[in-house]
């Protein structure tokens, strides 16, 4: 499994710097209009502004545990509403209603089967030029951003192991085919040991390793002479 912090997926660092809270998470004097007026208590009013900006950051609406506690604070404070209030909604039916608006609002589209086929794709087409698991998770990511689509959870981008693999049995069984059975034969010969325990293969890397003017005594890293 790749690790998403190797990839471009949207996560929230482990210290949010004060200037990143300003930045990216300020809602503006005309998003706090808005979200007052969407809003009819103090709790849904947080819990809006905080998707609101966290969605603008991410292209997704992470789940509470992942916000940093400064982030909740920092809008908080900006709302000039009492510490003691907290994001939360009163049923989930609320919750999805605000989802709804901050889609249209970004001009973002929620479609999750979408969403997959686009990132399976891309990450197939990338697979024949590019074998690092991260850069096709984030060949995906740019794709989804294209077309305006709600970024998934990562499990849905982290299939690039499976396609990769199906990607180079391909490009495997294209080579093979087009070795031929000269090509083939010549190729299993490289693995025959021959009677000093050597095949043809380790003695062909043996000489690859060895370079020209390099002393035996020099150390990786440095020149000899």
């Amino acid at each position: 499994m790749t690790s998403v912090e190797r990839t471009a997926y949207p996560i929230f660092p482990k210290l949010v710097l004060a200037r990143d809270l300003h930045v990216f998470f300020t809602p503006s004097p005309d998003e706090v209009v808005w979200a007052r007026e969407k809003t009819d208590t103090d709790e849904h009013l947080l819990a809006l502004t905080l998707a609101l900006k966290c969605f603008q950051k991410m292209g997704r609406f992470p789940k509470n545990a992942e916000v940093p506690e400064s982030v909740v604070e920092h809008v908080r404070r900006c709302l000039e509403l009492d510490e003691r209030v907290l994001p939360v909604y009163v049923s989930a039916k609320t919750r999805d209603s605000h989802r709804v608006l901050l889609r249209r609002l970004g001009d973002v589209v929620y479609n999750p089967g979408k969403a997959r086929k686009i990132a399976q794709r891309a990450i197939w087409d990338a697979a024949w030029v590019k074998n690092h698991p991260p850069d096709l998770i984030n060949v995906a990511l740019e794709k989804l951003a294209q077309a305006c689509l709600e970024l998934p959870a990562f499990s849905t981008l982290d299939v690039e192991s499976k396609i990769r693999g199906e990607v180079n049995a391909q490009i495997c069984k294209k080579i093979w085919v087009r070795l031929g059975p000269g090509g083939r034969a010549r190729l299993a010969a490289l693995l025959v040991v021959g009677p000093d325990g050597k095949s043809d293969l380790q003695r062909l890397k043996e000489a690859a390793g060895r370079r020209p003017g390099r002393s035996s005594s020099s150390r990786p890293g440095t020149w000899s002479g």
